[in-house]
């Protein structure tokens, strides 16, 4: 017999069922709650609703666990690359040989943006914030994709292996172009014989007259940063995805609005507050320590960017593999960046230091990301740019989720009203 839970209201009592999920989750399900009591769960920012039944990631905060379609993102790091961890997510097994070349080739053959979408990109002003530009070339890809785009879930998922590997490919090559455009650089086509991260990097620091060749550890360290962000569960970006897609809006729309939410600094800007943060640290003289001292004192304006997590209660477990490669990338490069010194510098004291790990605030993702995609070239403006490139995946099959649910429903939360009562309207000849 199903397990339930007893809500009581007054003198009623109402059984609600709960849902358990393949890893122990449990949710109690108040689908039926307002048709049956008149009442609504209140949850502001959904902090402890299960929006959706999903697949693809399993997210464990309390004890520092990712996994994509059951891998651990540790294994994924170490023997994997991002257009196979794509593929996994989207598709959710890992693609045989035959399949990770016709995925390799589908995204190649979509590289090229279309020399009126380049236009598009030339009307904004070079100032523009990258994502801004980003999401406006994304959405207009239906435009210029309508029998990919239709708005109608059973048309639109009958192209769907087209439509993801336009979307993955395509939004590579955008955040190229804004970059070089912003540089007042002339556009580099991308490389059909190039892995993908390799074409990025092509796009990205090639000129007219020299080829940029990549160093392998450079190429290498940007696979596991976009392989890191790959999806991360029901974050606000994806919850948008999902939202807007719920209304049957195809998916470069639905990935559009996700790359607006995602241009918050609540969400897509955490590790340019980290670089902000140690500029900051280096401009005053400090190695860290004084910052430290002035955080736990409260007299700090800024908290420890880059430490703990909305998440996680644990140790993020995408920081030591990210911390690595950071170390890797730089000792390759030959940088001495001072910030990677202070960085160290607080990560060590922050982990040793009883108000922090009381607190439980470890390092995150975006403490070292940041670091490394200095080291790369790219510059700070562009590293929310980056999250959306490894995010793609993500967006892509949770819209797929919605899209191939035949129970799915629009999404339409509730509220608890709170303004003024019914009154009644004053003519302007009473109102003084």
């Amino acid at each position: 017999m199903s397990k339930t839970a007893l809500l009581k209201l007054d003198d009623k009592e109402y059984p609600l069922p709960i849902i358990e999920g393949t890893e122990g989750e449990k949710a109690i399900d108040t689908r039926q709650l307002r048709v049956t009591t008149g009442h609504v769960a209140y949850d502001q920012g959904y902090g402890n609703t299960g929006s959706c039944e999903s697949k693809i990631t399993f997210l464990d905060g309390d004890n520092g666990i990712l996994r994509h379609r059951g891998y651990p993102i540790d294994q994924l790091a170490r023997y994997s690359d991002f257009v196979e961890t794509a593929y996994l997510v989207i598709y959710g097994e890992l693609p045989t040989s035959a399949r990770r070349k016709e995925f390799g080739l589908l995204l190649r053959k979509n590289a090229a943006v279309e020399t009126q979408m380049q236009k598009i990109l030339e009307g904004f002003p070079t100032s523009a914030s990258p994502m801004a530009m980003l999401s406006a070339l994304v959405s207009a890809l239906p435009a210029y994709y309508a029998d990919l785009a239709t708005n109608n879930f059973e048309k639109d998922l009958q192209n769907f292996d087209q439509a993801a590997a336009i979307a993955i490919s395509k939004i590579r090559t955008f955040v190229a172009m804004i970059y070089r455009y912003q540089k007042g650089l002339p556009f580099i086509f991308p490389k059909h014989e190039l892995p993908f991260c390799d074409n990025f990097l092509h796009m990205m620091f090639s000129d007219p007259y020299q080829e940029y060749v990549p160093v392998p550890e450079v190429s290498k360290a940007l696979n596991l940063v976009l392989l890191l962000h790959a999806d991360h569960e029901q974050n606000c970006s994806t919850s948008t995805v999902r939202m807007v897609g719920s209304s049957s809006a195809n998916l470069f729309t639905s990935m559009s609005a996700g790359i607006c939410a995602l241009s918050g600094p609540l969400h897509g800007g955490a590790n340019v507050a980290v670089m902000q943060m140690l500029q900051s640290i280096h401009d005053e003289g400090d190695d860290g320590s004084r910052f430290i001292a002035a955080a736990k004192s409260g007299t700090k304006g800024n908290r420890l960017m880059g430490f703990g997590h909305a998440v996680y209660r644990n140790f993020d477990p995408r920081a030591k593999i990210i911390g690595d490669a950071c170390d890797t990338v730089l000792t390759r490069l030959g940088i001495n960046d001072p910030l990677l010194a202070i960085a160290k510098h607080l990560e060590q004291a922050a982990l040793k230091d009883d108000y922090f790990v009381s607190r439980k605030l470890y390092p995150n993702v975006d403490f070292y990301s940041g670091i490394i995609m200095r080291a790369i070239g790219i510059p700070m403006n562009m590293f929310t740019t980056m999250f959306a490139i490894g995010r793609s995946p993500g967006y892509i099959s949770n819209w797929h989720e919605v899209a191939s649910n035949p129970k799915g429903r629009i999404y339409r939360p509730r509220q608890i009203y709170t303004g003024a009562t019914t009154r009644d309207y004053l003519p302007m000849a009473q109102r003084g």
